[in-house]
Parts: structure tokens; sequence; C-alpha cells
């Protein structure tokens, strides 16, 4: 039997650790508000149910044992994270004056989508994190797809806790120098976030 007394902390830690994804939720909820942060943010669900999908019919297992998968996959998303990041950076004026309107919720999705389908550490989460939580004694295939539906709600959980708090702090500092720095910090996290990727060796 699955001991969900330890998945669900940890897995919920995970869920809510500040990466790309969700440091990015968090900046378009301060910018543009509830709904269209909620609904950029869940567009990384689609690509988590691929890739729990994809784990459980052993591929994952696949793409973690070849170098030469693994580094490709690692190197496109560091470079999509360095080039958000980048664009985070030059438009962080034009991003703080930004409405609702402005931005197409498609796109936000779009972008939250590549970010968590490109990055390997999703990989390693439902590779590595998921089997030390396997009963032997039980089919892994149930097993992997229950503790991959608990992932995903925790996950939906994560997102709205970052947007509350980006709407919160959108609320509290209505400054366009203070959007402006919190889009320059966002870039900063993602070009940061990007090189580390690309030159982790693991």
């Amino acid at each position: 039997m699955i001991a969900w007394s330890i998945f669900i902390p940890a897995c919920f830690a995970l869920n809510c650790a500040p990466g790309p994804n969700n440091m990015l939720t968090f900046s378009n909820a301060a910018r543009l508000g509830f709904v269209p942060a909620l609904l950029g943010g869940l567009g990384r669900m689609p690509a988590f149910v691929f890739l729990i999908a994809v784990t459980i019919v052993g591929l994952g297992a696949v793409l973690a044992a070849s170098a030469t998968a693994f580094t490709i996959i690692k190197l496109v998303g560091a470079a999509y994270l360095i080039y958000v990041g980048i664009q985070f950076w030059r438009k962080a004026r034009a991003l703080a004056n930004a409405t609702s309107l402005d931005s197409a919720i498609g796109k936000l999705m779009r972008r939250d989508f590549v970010i968590a389908i490109s990055n390997p550490k999703a990989i390693a989460v439902f590779t590595a994190f998921f089997p030390q939580f396997i009963d032997a004694s039980q089919p892994a295939w149930s097993q992997l797809a229950a503790m991959g539906g608990v992932f995903l709600a925790l996950e939906v959980v994560a997102v709205a806790l970052y947007v509350v708090s980006g709407v919160v702090l959108g609320k509290l500092l209505k400054s366009e120098r203070v959007f402006v720095h919190l889009n320059r910090l966002v870039g900063a996290v993602l070009i940061v976030s990007g090189g580390t990727m690309a030159v982790s060796r693991n």
C-alpha cells in the first residue's frame, strides 16, 4: 500500500517549490489578476498528464536512461527558459502596464505548457520520486496512476496558492516600478534556471 501520509506532504512540497512555472504564475497574477493567471497556470496540466502517462507505460525510464534523449530535452528546455527570461527582462516596463486584455489566455497557457513539458526535472519527479512509494506486491501501473492523480490535484492547489499570493501582492503594491522589478526578478529566475539546467551534468 502506498504510504500516503508520507507521499502527500512530500509531493506537495515539490508542487509548491518556486520553480519557473510557479514564478511565472505568480508574476501573471500580480499583473493580470486571478482568472488569467489561474487559467494560464493550468496550462502545465496537459504536460504533466502526458509525462505521467509516459512514466506509467515505462517510457519515462527509457528517457531517464538515455543520455542523448535527456540532453536534448534538457537543452531545449534550458534555451526556452532563457528566452522567456530575456523577454521578461527586456519588456519589464511594457509588461508592468499590461492588463488582462493584453494577454490572451491561450498564450499564457501555451507558455506554461512549454516550460513544463521541456523541463527534465518533471521527468525526474515521475521516474525517480514516484517509484520510491511503490508497493512491490501490487501492480505498479495502478499505483503510479493513483500517485499521478494526487500529484495533479495538489498541483492545482499549488497554482491557486501562487495565484492568490500574486493577486494580493498586486493589490498591495500598485506601482509600475514595483511591477518592473518583479518582472525583472522573474526574468532573472528563468534565465538562471535555464542556465543551471544547461550546465547541469545530472
